[in-house]
């Protein structure tokens, strides 16, 4: 398990501390290719069968590339597989950009506070992905398309109804 205060890169500092069954995983620094490996391998350790509710803090990241997001994303995957979670949590405005830009922040859950993310019941809507921030929308179910046909019988063209 990683220790408190841990460097896994010289420019990213790692410190984990548990509350209660979660484990809370603090990152300070810059999220890049250069520190990817070493994480991806300190976070997945402390996913264990029983002990795998891992809430990572990113209000202290200055910066985070494409190979930090796979970090996130394959974390959360086995969290998954092992009946666990990964919950992500105070992202700064950079981090909060790149999973916006990217579309990860409908698919990782993401919450405002690490008390938040700690609090949160399983079933929660951003623990399956869907972000959960101060406005009322995050709780609103998702949008359905409708699609109409236009035209003649057997024309194909469609559009899309509000």
């Amino acid at each position: 398990m990683i220790k408190s205060g841990a460097t896994v890169d010289p420019d990213l500092n790692v410190s984990v501390q548990a509350a209660g069954d979660v484990t809370i995983a603090e990152l300070a620094g810059e999220l890049d290719i250069a520190s990817a490996p070493a994480l991806r391998e300190q976070l997945l350790s402390l996913l264990r069968p029983g002990s795998s509710q891992l809430v990572v803090d990113l209000s202290k990241v200055s910066f985070c590339d494409a190979s930090g997001l796979a970090v996130l994303v394959s974390t959360g995957r086995r969290a998954r597989l092992l009946g666990g979670f990964l919950r992500l949590a105070a992202a700064s405005s950079l981090v909060d950009a790149a999973l916006h830009i990217t579309g990860l922040h409908r698919n990782l859950a993401v919450f405002p506070t690490v008390r938040a993310a700690v609090a949160a019941p399983r079933g929660h809507p951003a623990g399956q992905g869907r972000q959960c921030g101060s406005r009322p929308a995050c709780h609103d179910p998702p949008r359905t398309r409708k699609w109409a046909t236009r035209g003649t019988p057997g024309d194909d063209r469609r559009r899309r109804t509000p």
